[in-house]
């Protein structure tokens, strides 16, 4: 059973608050992290220190780290600027020069920044967290959608930077031969190498290898204490709802390779584990469980604490999941092919234990995550700028219901562009899924079944 939004309506205000009201300590903790990010950034520009922009997944982080590079990610800072309500202006300005609302959001924000930045001058003086610190490099990927590889491409022309956009391999996940993974292995060293050479040319430093196996290592043990959070949610009732966990994705996603990340999540851990414990959920009486599939609306994030109020926990997410670090990849000692490695197998080592029954690897993922989490209901977020998102979701869903009988609830805005959205609507749409939940909760659903009718 699915409920499927409307037409939606223009949003209400510009002026209300939409950060989410947070459960857990430490995702209380993460936005003095964001601040300290830009911050350090802003120190290193005033400093005249190399800094690049780059995309979320281009394998970089590790390697600028090592050559005292510091990095910044528009992505986020999209996020951020959505959080404050400060987005729109940048949307406007990447409008007004042609840019379709059709395109992604993130790209959206960071093109019109930059478009800002040209007009001015000067970091915008309205730019949230005092804006991101002027780049020197720009660094774009080919990992998952067209439009991340023709964004950063723009964007060197208005920052009037070079830019290197490294190709990120994802092979089949049941890839067996030898020679076929060596091949995508070789070929994915190749692109950290010319990543790397790119570096050395704009900074006039050489590589340290040596810090960067460093690097590398503690980023794994971050992904690895990480992804042990995700195990650890699976407790009833739920020690920590999405809104917290998109929060706390912040230092894995945009600082892995610092002590201070893996700090961060051995804390989380802790937390965790006192509240399972303790038997301490997200609200007093943990009525439904639900699964979040999709990216978030940063615009809107208080909706989760709405889901709570009517008992309501979404205490899973598809989204950001890091995987664990690949035992495979630990045998190489080089730290490129370390990386290259543990990138390819990360995702082939999870997804090539499922899909055995025909179906989907990502299918039979959430499939299991159903039962793992015992969820009750799930609800997708199509994010209209995402096309990569909001095209598997129909796929998702559709076969999804084949295999779990549990109410989906499917709502349509966008991550960052605030004019699709319109609280008071999804506020309807989720009391009429409460109402399907609560019937659906008096006969247990059927779940697991090994074959689609």
């Amino acid at each position: 059973m699915e409920i499927k939004s409307e037409a939606v309506k223009p949003k209400e205000s510009a002026t209300q608050k939409t950060t989410a009201v947070k459960s857990t300590e430490a995702a209380k903790e993460v936005y003095n992290v964001v601040k300290s990010l830009y911050t350090q950034a802003q120190q290193a520009m005033a400093a005249k220190a190399p800094i690049a922009w780059l995309m979320v997944g281009c394998l970089a982080e590790e390697i600028l780290k090592a050559m005292e590079v510091v990095p910044v990610y528009p992505e986020n800072y999209a996020a951020v600027c959505a959080a404050k309500k400060a987005a729109q202006p940048f949307i406007g300005k990447a409008e007004a020069a042609g840019y379709s609302s059709a395109d992604c959001g993130y790209a959206r924000t960071g093109i019109g920044y930059a478009i800002a930045r040209q007009e001015m001058g000067m970091i915008p003086p309205f730019a949230p967290l005092g804006g991101m610190a002027d780049p020197q490099m720009l660094i774009g990927s080919s990992y998952a959608c067209d439009t991340r590889y023709k964004w950063f491409q723009t964007l060197a022309r208005y920052m009037d930077v070079p830019y290197c956009a490294v190709d990120v391999v994802h092979p089949p996940a049941d890839i067996t031969v030898t020679e076929v993974e060596d091949y995508y292995l070789d070929y994915q060293v190749d692109e950290l190498k010319r990543l790397v050479a790119f570096v050395e040319k704009h900074t006039g430093k050489k590589m340290d290898y040596d810090k960067l196996s460093e690097l590398v290592n503690i980023a794994e043990q971050t992904r690895k204490a990480w992804s042990h959070c995700y195990e650890m949610r699976k407790a009833v009732p739920g020690p920590m709802p999405t809104q917290d966990m998109l929060s706390c994705v912040v230092p894995g996603k945009f600082n892995p390779s610092a002590p201070e990340a893996l700090a961060f999540y051995r804390r989380l851990e802790n937390e965790l584990q006192y509240r399972i414990d303790h038997k301490i959920g997200v609200v007093d009486e943990e009525k439904y469980r639900l699964m979040f599939i999709g990216l978030p609306p940063w615009h809107g994030m208080k909706i989760f604490n709405y889901l709570e109020s009517l008992g309501a926990v979404c205490v899973i997410e598809n989204i950001y999941y890091p995987g664990k670090p690949s035992e495979r990849a630990a045998r190489f000692s080089d730290p490129l092919r370390r990386m290259a490695a543990d990138e390819m197998y990360r995702w082939a080592e999870m997804w090539g234990k499922m899909g055995q029954d025909g179906t989907q690897p990502e299918i039979d993922w959430m499939r299991r995550w159903v039962d793992e989490y015992k969820v009750d209901g799930i609800l997708i977020h199509t994010a209209r700028s995402c096309r990569l998102s909001a095209t598997m979701q129909v796929t998702f869903r559709n076969i999804l219901q084949d295999f779990v009988k549990i109410p989906i609830l499917s709502i349509e805005s966008d991550i960052i562009d605030e004019r699709s959205y319109s609280e008071a609507q999804v506020k309807a749409q989720i009391d009429a899924f409460m109402e399907i939940l609560a019937s659906s909760k008096k006969e247990p659903a059927s779940k697991g079944r090994t074959k689609p009718s």
